[in-house]
């Protein structure tokens, strides 16, 4: 009996303390605070040994937190490393291990901030926009509507140690209706979940969703924890929880937008209704007999309504079954006013009102051109930078970058160049003068600036911009022809070539430079050797000196062999032209003539210098070699045709195909015949006759012509080239129609490798040698070829952008094209003396910052590399100098003045561009040309750390109303030289760290 009184008291005890529990959570509070106390996480320098990966849910995906590992790695791979690293106790990685979401006070807003190298702000974008601050400012009525439909008593102030991430009642209630649903499977279940688990829920779960219960303990056990993190008391913890809420509840998604996150953002995007108007209606006491301040209420009050009941099913309920939200809000209306959360008046009016959704996506909040240029380079960056495939995510993480860039002097450099557009400013500041705008509209030409300054930890990029009101960004993204800033290529490797000639002989004898044989054409090796034969003092400065002293004959009437056909070329002053120039001046002046010749001399050293068979290859008729060369010749051109013939029949049917090509001939019974026999070479002599009479039904074939025609045509009696001829068609067209008839669905690929054999045999009349000057030029062009595949690597090297040149002399003066940010790329390379330093838009990054994922992360040490001899850098910067005291920039010498105002020098490269459709005779005159785009550029270097680039580009149809030159871009660039003046002399030299 004592036994039996013993187990009743002690059940009675338990019963009442677990009763006492589940009202008060006091024992609950005790324990879970003390708990949570020892979760922790602190910042630390360098990286941390002790971390956590946050979870997979909606929030950390939109915050970027889940991918901070990915992050990291790329940021490694770009020469970022990592200054501070949070530094998490060993309970969060325990619980973390667990399965239980990171314990922290968590951010209702974050989003991309972006500022300068002075910390001035130059993008932020917080996300949700439209929030409540604190929990008072929440107005009541919204209030007392979220928590009388999701958690009646979650601010009971008489329950101190309430744990709000379980209401017992609910809890028991969906336990038991899962017990239900083992046995029943089709009985619904309803959930238990606060608006504490909720939050969890929506925020840390996979997909924003409860899967299974593992996850509603996980959801329930974090949510705990979390809610004592300040302690016992919990009534500070409950209001933050609905203040969380009611910002961060998700609420469907809309264009322009993208998901919606809060009530505030909500009520802007779906009913176009601003929180300020909500508090201010809200938070205003009426009278009863103000009918408009009720109305106004009833108004906002439905619209809150409607928000919270559609939060369970935001994209049901707002977008594909507004009447049931409707039906739902009228009855929410009745229960709000029995409870006596809304007056009888406000109820009347709220069941009145329709909900006005807006009838259009709201409108895409903007910003004006100057903002813009000063964040969309940088945001363009970190997308390539973090790998991230859309702007809209990367705005959204919670990331603070601080950029090299000084928004000063970017804003200020943006707004001179929108002026350009002006023409009445271009009138009264006289750009309207020769070379500049004359003609044209001045609103039609973009122009891009780019300033970078040399520092001992790389060159840091102070100005990017254009004034392109579009996401292109043609300074790096484009393919332009910007004319004699190719010359600076071609004087480089020039340059090289001589270094490489003075290493390879100056250490050798006279006797023995005077037995070295050379072929006339390498007039650069010639002039090398005959250079150390006659100077004592063989120092390679001044041999690069001298050699920019070598003459050429700027004569515009020569024909020149290059490319593949005859060319003729001017200069851009005719009084060059019967003039003999040296290359020093001929760079200054910018004189076509005198790089085509060079040009000429590259490609011939390389060809007779590098390849010692081939000067006895195009002289011996039997030279093993030819073969080799007139093989890759075939092969080469046979390829282009191969291309071209694709391009023209892939996207037909077999039927449209063999249309398409005996439609390209001349309609005889020949020509049809063979094309026929070639075509379908299995094809009997009653089709063979069908396709005949049908293509000729008015001429008298009789069978024997037509089994003349038959036998005459067989396949196997003739060659390709032979059977193209009497078709009067290409060889390779006849072969490619074919093999396309029969395999219509071919790719490229297969067709070139399918037609290797083909190839060959439609060039095997270049084999005879009765065709020696043929070979001799087909030879030549496949060395031509060879020389600019080595040429562009050595270009390559130094910044050159593009993968192949086109192999022609006209490459020197520009015909293979660059982009701006490339040249400055070189220019680079030459104010740091011949060493390669990388140039970089971003100094720091800090991710999630004051949370436990926090990483902050540096531009690393400049990975410095040689490319260039520094005496030829010397000599290059002396000449781009020499550019702007004397040549074709002079428009801005002298426009420089330093803190102590001294003269900055300014040097730099002119190119002015027409990227031109040109039809030419087989002497190289040209009969026709039309102009596709021009440009005008200027790449300048500024003392001894600044350099850059400033374009003007005007793309087609307009091109062609236009006549500036690079006078335009140097004289813009002086006009902003006020501008920058400022940044260049207040801007210090880094400390190397």
């Amino acid at each position: 009996m004592a036994i039996v009184l013993f187990s009743i008291t002690v059940v009675t005890i338990i019963t009442f303390c677990f009763i006492v529990e589940i009202k008060s959570s006091i024992i609950q509070a005790h324990l879970l605070s003390k708990f949570s106390s020892g979760i922790t996480f602190k910042l630390n320098k360098g990286e941390s040994n002790t971390t956590i990966i946050a979870p997979n849910g909606p929030y950390d995906k939109r915050l970027g937190y889940t991918f901070l590992p990915a992050f990291s790695q790329k940021l490694y791979e770009n020469s970022f490393l990592i200054a501070h690293h949070t530094q998490v106790s060993d309970l969060m990685i325990e619980l973390v291990q667990k399965g239980l979401y990171p314990i922290y006070r968590e951010k209702t807003q974050a989003g991309l901030e972006i500022s300068d190298n002075h910390g001035e702000n130059i993008f932020s974008l917080g996300n949700p926009k439209r929030i409540f601050t604190s929990f008072s400012e929440i107005p009541e009525e919204i209030i007392d509507i979220l928590l009388f439909i999701e958690n009646r008593n979650l601010l009971d102030e008489n329950q101190p140690f309430f744990n709000p991430a379980i209401h017992w009642p609910r809890l028991v209630n969906a336990a038991l209706e899962v017990g239900i649903h083992f046995v029943y499977p089709n009985q619904s279940v309803s959930g238990g979940s606060t608006l504490a688990t909720q939050l969890e829920k929506f925020r840390h779960s996979e997909e924003g969703i409860t899967d299974s219960i593992k996850d509603k303990i996980i959801q329930m056990s974090s949510a705990s924890i979390r809610a004592y993190l300040d302690g016992k008391n919990t009534v500070t913890a409950r209001q933050r929880i609905v203040l969380d809420y009611i910002n961060s509840v998700p609420l469907a998604a809309l264009p322009n937008c993208g998901e919606l996150i809060g009530l505030g953002d909500g009520l802007w995007a779906w009913y176009g209704t601003q929180l300020d108007y909500v508090k201010k209606v809200l938070n205003t006491k009426n009278s009863i007999n103000d009918a408009t301040l009720i109305t106004a209420k009833a108004v906002t009050l439905k619209q809150v309504l409607s928000l919270i009941i559609a939060a369970r099913r935001p994209t049901d309920l707002l977008l594909n079954n507004r009447d049931l939200l409707k039906k739902k809000c009228n009855i929410y209306i009745e229960l709000l006013f029995e409870e006596g959360i809304i007056t009888e008046q406000v109820k009347n009016e709220m069941l009145k009102i329709p909900l006005n959704f807006r009838t259009n996506p709201p409108p895409i909040s903007g910003r004006n051109l100057v903002e813009r240029k000063s964040s969309d380079c940088l945001r363009t960056k970190l997308l390539s930078l973090l790998d991230v495939n859309s702007l809209y995510t990367l705005d959204r993480f919670d990331l603070s970058v601080k950029s090299t860039i000084d928004l000063s002097t970017q804003v200020a450099v943006t707004e001179e160049i929108r002026k350009l557009h002006d023409p009445y400013w271009v009138k009264k500041n006289n750009f309207d003068g020769p070379g500049l705008l004359e003609k044209g509209d001045p609103k039609k030409i973009f122009y891009s600036f780019t300033l970078y300054e040399k520092t001992p930890r790389g060159n840091v990029i102070r100005v990017q911009t254009d004034s392109h009101d579009q996401p292109f960004n043609f300074n790096q993204d484009s393919k332009l022809n910007l004319g004699s800033t190719a010359k600076l290529r071609t004087l480089i490797h020039y340059l090289e070539i001589i270094a490489s000639l003075y290493e390879r002989y100056s250490i050798l004898d006279k006797k023995i430079l005077l037995k070295l044989k050379f072929a006339p054409e390498d007039k650069i090796s010639r002039w090398a050797v005959s250079y150390l034969m006659q100077n004592d003092n063989k120092s390679l400065e001044k041999m690069l000196n001298a050699a920019m002293q070598r003459k050429y004959f700027a004569n515009p009437n020569e024909i020149f062999f290059t490319g593949g056909g005859n060319h003729r070329f001017q200069n851009f002053n005719k009084k060059d032209d019967y003039r003999t120039i040296s290359v020093l001046e001929g760079f200054r002046r910018s004189v076509n003539l005198v790089f085509i010749r060079l040009m000429r001399d590259i490609v011939n050293y390389h060809i007779y210098g590098t390849k010692s068979f081939s000067s006895e290859m195009l002289r011996l008729p039997d030279h093993p070699k030819r073969k080799e060369y007139l093989l890759k010749f075939a092969d080469l051109e046979g390829s282009v045709f191969i291309k071209k013939f694709y391009s023209k029949y892939i996207d037909n049917s077999s039927d449209q195909i063999f249309t398409l090509l005996h439609n390209t001939v001349r309609p005889s019974i020949d020509q049809m015949g063979a094309i026929c026999r070639y075509v379908f070479p299995n094809i009997d002599i009653f089709y063979f006759q069908k396709f005949l009479q049908k293509k000729f039904p008015a001429a008298a074939l009789s069978e024997t012509a037509i089994k003349g025609l038959y036998n005459k045509y067989n396949p196997q009696s003739w060659s390709l080239a032979d059977i193209a001829h009497i078709i009067s068609v290409h060889p390779l067209e006849l072969w490619v129609a074919t093999y396309l008839y029969n395999h219509p669905k071919a790719s490229l690929d297969d067709v070139l490798k399918e037609s290797q054999a083909p190839r060959q045999e439609a060039y095997r009349w270049l084999f005879q040698t009765s065709h020696k000057a043929a070979q001799d030029r087909r030879i030549f062009m496949v060395l031509e070829k060879e020389v600019f595949f080595e040429i562009h690597k050595e270009w390559k090297r130094l910044g050159y952008p593009f993968d192949e040149l086109v192999p022609s002399y006209a490459t020197s003066i520009g015909s293979s094209a660059d982009r701006p940010d490339a040249l400055a790329e070189l220019l680079g390379i030459i104010i740091n003396d011949g060493i390669h330093m990388p140039a970089y838009l971003i100094e720091e990054l800090t991710f999630a910052s004051n949370t436990p994922y926090e990483l902050h992360f540096v531009h690393g040490p400049p990975k410095a590399k040689r490319v260039l001899k520094v005496e030829i850098a010397h000599i290059v910067k002396n000449a781009l100098f020499n550019v702007v005291e004397k040549g074709t920039a002079k428009r801005i010498c002298r426009a420089s003045l330093n803190h102590h105002g001294n003269e900055l020098p300014v040097g730099g490269k002119t190119g002015t561009g027409d990227h031109l459709n040109k039809i030419v005779n087989r002497n190289g005159r040209v009969i026709s040309s039309k102009v596709l785009n021009r440009t005008a550029t200027f790449a300048f270097i500024i003392g001894d750390r600044f350099f850059g680039n400033i374009t003007a580009y005007v793309p087609e149809p307009d091109a062609a109303d236009y006549s500036f030159t690079s006078s335009l871009p140097v004289a813009v660039l002086r006009n902003l030289m006020v501008h920058l003046q400022t940044m260049m002399n207040s801007s210090k030299v880094e400390e190397s760290t």
